[in-house]
């Protein structure tokens, strides 16, 4: 399904930073709340034909996640980390890593930064700051830019409904 607003997945070669930019027809409270609320998570983070579960999911500095998206073919794909800042409706810094990786360690810090618009729009920048240009690389090959604007998309679906 089009979108009026398409993520922008952004990064640069050489460098150990992901950039994603979406816009939202909603205020920041709202998207925001999107991003803290299990309940509200369940229904929009991850690629479209992928059930999610939360092992638990803590919004608050200090608080940690997982959860896990299952494919219809068994397939599962667990992530988990540490939150650091919950600051509303303005920011949150989290840690983040896959459990896919043969090897423990490849973590990144993000930052999702909630900007407010004209006409009641919100701006979300997430920036994600990798160990290793590697390990950027192989998150960014793994499909991550289709999961993330699926994700978007169904957000928007949810904002569009009234349901956040």
């Amino acid at each position: 399904m089009p979108t009026k607003n398409p993520t922008k997945v952004t990064a640069e070669p050489g460098t150990q930073q992901v950039v994603i930019t979406r816009e939202f027809e909603a205020p920041r409270e709202k998207v925001f709340r999107a991003f803290i609320t299990p309940e509200l998570l369940l229904q929009w983070l991850g690629p479209r034909g992928m059930k999610m579960t939360i092992d638990h999911f803590e919004p608050k500095a200090g608080g940690s996640y997982r959860y896990v998206h299952t494919d219809g073919k068994g397939n599962s794909f667990g992530f988990y980390g540490v939150i650091h800042e919950v600051t509303a409706p303005e920011r949150l810094i989290q840690t983040f890593e896959f459990e896919g990786l043969p090897e423990k360690g490849h973590v990144s810090l993000d930052t999702a930064l909630f900007e407010s618009l004209p006409n009641g729009r919100t701006r979300v920048t997430m920036k994600s700051i990798f160990q290793s240009v590697a390990d950027r690389d192989g998150m960014v090959s793994s499909g991550m830019e289709k999961g993330v604007s699926e994700g978007h998309d169904r957000l928007d679906e949810l904002l569009e409904k009234g349901i956040v």
